[in-house]
């Protein structure tokens, strides 16, 4: 009976140290994290949001052939001021920590990667 006491002590305080690294981890980023994880997402996010710009770009570019150096400049530069407002943005970067964060949370519970919990199941009919 004393035995299966102190196992339970034991297990109450791994579970107590467990739950403060979580806490820790939650906070903490890795340096791959924050220079190379969450600028891809924000990256990402960043043409979603100036799909505009980047559909006149590509547009230009297709009609210019090799010419688009010179021809789609204008373009080029409204892309470029639209992805680099974002990318200066501490709030945007905040918003795209917190999604990356919650995928990592996500990803640690359930072991499945996003692009996998994301796929449709194949249904057979």
């Amino acid at each position: 009976m004393v035995q299966s006491n102190n196992m339970m002590l034991i297990g109450n305080s791994d579970e107590s140290r467990h739950g403060n690294k979580i806490g820790m981890e939650k906070q903490h980023l890795r340096h791959v994290e924050k220079d190379v994880l969450i600028p891809k997402i924000m990256r990402e996010k960043a043409r979603e949001r100036c799909s505009e710009q980047v559909q006149d770009f590509t547009k230009c570019c297709k009609d210019s052939g090799i010419l688009m150096v010179v021809k789609c400049r204008k373009e080029n530069s409204a892309l470029k001021e639209c992805l680099t407002a974002y990318y200066n943005d501490p709030a945007f970067y905040e918003e795209c920590k917190m999604e990356y964060l919650k995928e990592r949370e996500e990803f640690r519970k359930t072991g499945i990667p996003t692009k996998k919990r994301l796929q449709k199941l194949p249904t057979s009919m």
